[in-house]
């Protein structure tokens, strides 16, 4: 009877750890100028240390989901939090980009320990059948609300402290969040599921052309995220109209396209807490594939949009609805899709391991933003180079089926 139940306490335990470790990771992009014009580096250079973030995240995403697996969803998830934690406190201390992108390796890990691949494995275990793809869609939801505050809270907090001091502030409540593991307790794999071994699975998996599909597919997710968490911020302060005296913005206090920004980081994380929603409900009544092809379609269609028009306070914001829906609403639909294909006992390593895709992506979008506007002046190369992958992503989703190998029990 208690699964049927969609809100369990390991749904709200998971949706806390994620909305907090989020609302950090995605503030990263407003420190861009601070710590550039404090140090007077390049923009590549801070740009290259998130790049680095966002590729040890992606290496340690199957890493701590095979640790969950083996030792315990728990302690994993204290590993994260504390490298996590020792990455912000080391990186407010560091004075050099090498300093910076050397500790950023640590806060890169400490993400995948508390992220969507440990965290999304418990949740969808302890979901039922029929729940599952709404349980997904809620703690991938969560996510959104921290890049909803995160940025602005880290913005607000420039204005009273340095840079360091609110690195500090975010290594105490990513800390903060193990308070909260008690509650994280997901039942037993079915005896069929804990009979096949990770080796069976992964072979078994890395044999299937759709998972390759699914795997491919989701490079151009982490490109495209990844470079707008980035460098959107900095992009908008620099190439944005001004924000007119007297208009909605600036009554309510965004009177600088730097503030503006930041609020458009939260308002893609708000708009993409209803595209989630809404994405996992579609995912348990329409096929999967279909809905990440046409979520990589309209992504295509939105950022071709945003960079021919002229920017404007007004396109701005219309830009980060519309992406803000499609957001995250890829990551309940691509990770239920390899629950449902391969199962849920070793979720959390395949997951992974579709993940490291997703973050090689998002490695090549942060770094290339940085390289490419010291050479250019300009982020737009970087954002044809993701129209490009997008569209790719969109086609390269159709192949994919959606019928379940049986389970082989080894004889």
């Amino acid at each position: 009877m208690s699964q049927s139940r969609l809100i369990t306490p390991v749904l709200v335990a998971g949706c806390l750890v994620i909305m907090i470790g989020f609302s950090i990771r995605a503030a990263f992009g407003v420190f861009q100028i601070p710590i550039a014009e404090e140090f007077g580096w390049p923009r590549a250079e801070f740009s290259l240390a998130i790049a680095i973030q966002n590729l040890a995240w992606g290496i340690g995403q199957p890493i701590f989901g095979a640790i969950a697996e083996k030792i315990g969803d728990r302690k994993a998830i204290v590993m994260g939090a504390l490298m996590y934690a020792a990455g912000l406190i080391l990186s407010a201390g560091a004075t050099s980009p090498l300093a910076h992108q050397v500790y950023e390796v640590l806060v890169g890990f400490g993400i995948a320990g508390t992220g969507f691949g440990v965290i999304l494995a418990v949740v969808g275990r302890a979901a039922s059948a029929e729940n599952r793809s709404m349980s997904l869609a809620i703690v991938t939801a969560a996510g959104s609300a921290g890049q909803v505050f995160g940025p602005p809270v880290a913005e607000y907090l420039l204005g009273m402290m340095s840079w360091q001091g609110v690195f500090m502030v975010f290594a105490a409540s990513i800390l903060a969040t193990l308070l909260v593991l008690p509650m994280m307790r997901a039942p037993a794999v079915s005896k069929a599921e804990l009979e096949e071994s990770m080796g069976t699975i992964l072979r078994r998996a890395l044999r299937d052309p759709s998972y390759t599909f699914i795997f491919v597919g989701f490079f151009s997710c982490g490109y495209q995220l990844a470079f707008i968490t980035a460098h959107f911020p900095a992009f908008v302060a620099e190439a944005c109209g001004n924000i007119a005296s007297g208009s909605l913005l600036h009554s309510l206090g965004v009177t600088t396209t730097s503030a503006l920004g930041a609020v458009a980081i939260a308002v893609i994380g708000l708009a993409n807490i209803a595209g989630t929603l809404t994405a996992g409900w579609a995912g348990k009544r329409f096929t999967k594939k279909y809905l990440l092809a046409g979520i990589y379609t309209a992504r295509t269609i939105a950022a071709s949009a945003f960079i021919l028009l002229p920017m404007t306070p007004t396109s701005v914001l219309i830009f980060s609805v519309v992406m803000g829906s499609l957001w995250l609403a890829t990551v309940p639909l691509t990770s239920g899709l390899v629950a449902h294909l391969y199962g849920i006992r070793y979720m959390g390593t395949l997951y992974g391991i579709v993940f490291l895709s997703h973050q090689i992506g998002g490695f090549l979008g942060v770094w290339l933003g940085g390289r490419m506007y010291d050479l250019y002046g300009s982020y737009n190369a970087v954002w044809w180079v993701g129209v490009a992958v997008g569209a790719f992503s969109a086609i390269v989703h159709l192949p994919i089926r959606e019928n379940r190998t049986p389970v082989a029990v080894p004889a």
